[in-house]
C-alpha cells in the first residue's frame, strides 16, 4: 500500500471572459496543499485550445496522435492525476462547453480515479451543473465523491484578495471534500497498481 502523496489536478472549468474560477481554483489549492496529504497541481482549461470538433475516433479508442498537439500538456497533467477537483460555475443549469470539451477529448485518464466538485454560481451556488458532470463522469468510469464545496453569490463570499470573508464553514466543508478525495484516491491508486482496470 502506497503512502505517497496524491497526485490532484485541481481543473479550472470556465474559460469565459471575467471568470471568477480561479479565485476559487486558488483557494481550494491552497486548502488541499495544507492539507498535507496532496501534491496539487493547477490545471487551467484557459491555456489550452479546446476544439468543440472531436476527432476521427471516439476517445475511449484513440491514440495521444489524434489529439491536437496544442492538447499535449493538458493531456499529461490528467494522465499524472490520482484525484482531480473540477472548479466549475454554472451556466443555464449545466456546465460550460470548455469543461465538456476538455472531458470528451479524454477517456482512459478519468478512468478508476475519483473526482470531486466545487461550484459556484447564484442561488444554488452552481450545484446543478455538478449533478449534470457527476452523469457524465460516470460513463467514463470515474467515481465522484458524495460531499463538495459550493459558493452560492459567490461575489459577495471574496474579498478583493480571494480570500473568503467567513471561512469557517467552507473550510469544514472542504475539509471533508478532500478527506474523500485522499480516502478514493489512495484506494483506486492501490487497485490500478494491483490490477489495470479494464473498461
Amino acid at each position: 500500500m502506497s503512502s505517497k502523496p496524491l497526485n490532484l489536478a485541481v481543473i479550472i472549468g470556465s474559460v469565459r471572459e471575467g471568470r471568477f474560477g480561479p479565485v476559487v481554483a486558488n483557494w481550494l489549492a491552497e486548502q488541499a496543499t495544507q492539507h498535507g496529504q496532496f501534491q496539487v497541481e493547477l490545471v487551467d482549461l484557459a491555456d489550452t485550445d479546446l476544439p468543440l470538433v472531436l476527432g476521427p475516433e471516439p476517445p475511449a479508442i484513440a491514440t495521444t496522435d489524434q489529439r491536437p498537439a496544442a492538447m499535449a500538456g493538458l493531456t499529461a497533467k490528467l494522465a499524472a492525476a490520482d484525484a482531480y477537483l473540477v472548479v466549475t460555475p454554472e451556466y443555464n443549469h449545466s456546465f460550460p462547453a470548455s469543461l465538456k470539451a476538455a472531458i470528451d477529448w479524454h477517456f482512459a485518464e478519468w478512468r478508476a480515479k475519483p473526482i470531486g466538485f466545487a461550484s459556484y454560481g447564484g442561488q444554488a451556488g452552481g450545484l446543478r451543473a455538478v449533478e449534470a458532470l457527476r452523469l457524465v463522469f460516470a460513463e467514463l468510469h470515474a467515481v465522484t465523491v458524495r460531499d463538495g464545496v459550493a459558493f452560492p453569490n459567490y461575489w459577495e463570499l471574496f474579498d478583493e484578495e480571494g480570500g473568503l470573508l467567513d471561512a469557517g464553514p467552507v473550510e469544514e466543508a472542504a475539509k471533508t471534500l478532500l478527506d474523500q478525495l485522499v480516502w478514493w484516491g489512495e484506494a483506486l491508486r492501490n487497485a490500478r497498481e494491483a490490477k489495470p482496470y479494464l473498461a
